[in-house]
């Protein structure tokens, strides 16, 4: 792992350590907030495109907030070894932070964050040959990013706005990008041009999110999606996507049903073989999701 993942992964792990010195150093005069939520989902999204090649699968995330206003959060799911070759088939984020303001009306927060995909990573030429013409420079990759987080907010509406901090952002680099255009695209053409302008990796992309919460009845919420992911160096896997959903609770269980849109521009960088068959991972789809807070 490169220096970055290191001093990101240890930033994170501090605000964790640091939050639960202060907890246990005045018991009685501090209140912090720890909560486990296991999650069965019909299929794995992240920024609406899927983790687990359309299939479903879990999570368990860890939340723990201070009223001093510092945050931690754990997470660990699982994921498709065949989109995150040579892996566990899980993903774990760490993060934390801090937060303040009034949660009625302006709040904000900074932080740090890292997703890691222990074991997972590709390999793919990283150039072409000026005399053959052929992919050359095999070069080997892995999925782990870090980002520094920003969050501002007003009452119900959230935005976020991530800086990738790693050398690539889920292995987006001349290798996987260039490669990916000139494996699954039937015209050559994108993959070459792709491949002329030099190796380059994804640090430095900035990742943008709002989400809005309406309580509809005191146990059911509606819930409103738009982000944008801008990719340094690689255009071509710049996309929006778009989610509405509902939250419904009952006997202690969170029911969730989201309609989640991403808008590629490449779809050949969202495609994953599945033995004879290749599966694009950006469709539109329903997904079912049930939840317990502990």
């Amino acid at each position: 792992m490169n220096r970055i993942l290191h001093r990101t992964q240890a930033a994170a792990l501090l605000c964790l350590s640091v939050l639960g010195s202060a907890v246990q150093a005045d018991d009685d005069l501090t209140s912090y907030a720890l909560t486990i939520t296991p999650r069965l989902l019909s299929d794995v999204r992240n920024r609406g495109i899927s983790d687990s090649l359309n299939r479903p699968g879990a999570k368990v995330t860890v939340e723990f907030a201070h009223e001093s206003g510092l945050i931690g959060l754990a997470e660990i799911g699982t994921v498709s070894k065949k989109q995150f070759i040579d892996g566990d088939g899980a993903n774990v984020l760490l993060a934390g932070g801090y937060r303040f303001g009034d949660p009625e009306a302006w709040h904000f927060g900074v932080g740090l964050a890292g997703e890691f995909f222990p074991g997972a990573h590709f390999k793919a030429p990283s150039r072409i040959d000026p005399e053959t013409g052929a992919p050359d420079g095999l070069r080997s990759t892995n999925y782990n990013s870090q980002f520094a987080v920003l969050e501002i907010g007003y009452g119900a509406l959230q935005g976020r706005i991530l800086n990738v901090l790693s050398e690539n952002y889920r292995g987006a680099n001349t290798a996987g990008v260039c490669g990916a255009q000139l494996q699954f695209n039937p015209d050559p053409t994108k993959g070459l041009e792709c491949y002329a302008k030099g190796e380059h990796n994804s640090r430095g992309s900035l990742l943008y999110d709002l989400d809005y919460r309406y309580e509809l009845t005191p146990r059911t919420s509606l819930k409103l999606h738009a982000g944008y992911q801008q990719i340094r160096n690689f255009s071509e896997a710049n996309f929006s996507d778009y989610g509405v959903g509902l939250v419904h609770r009952h006997w202690g269980f969170d029911f969730g049903l989201d309609y989640l849109s991403p808008h590629t521009r490449a779809r050949e960088l969202y495609i994953a073989e599945d033995g004879d068959h290749q599966r694009a991972t950006d469709e539109a789809r329903w997904v079912l999701s049930v939840a317990r807070p502990f």
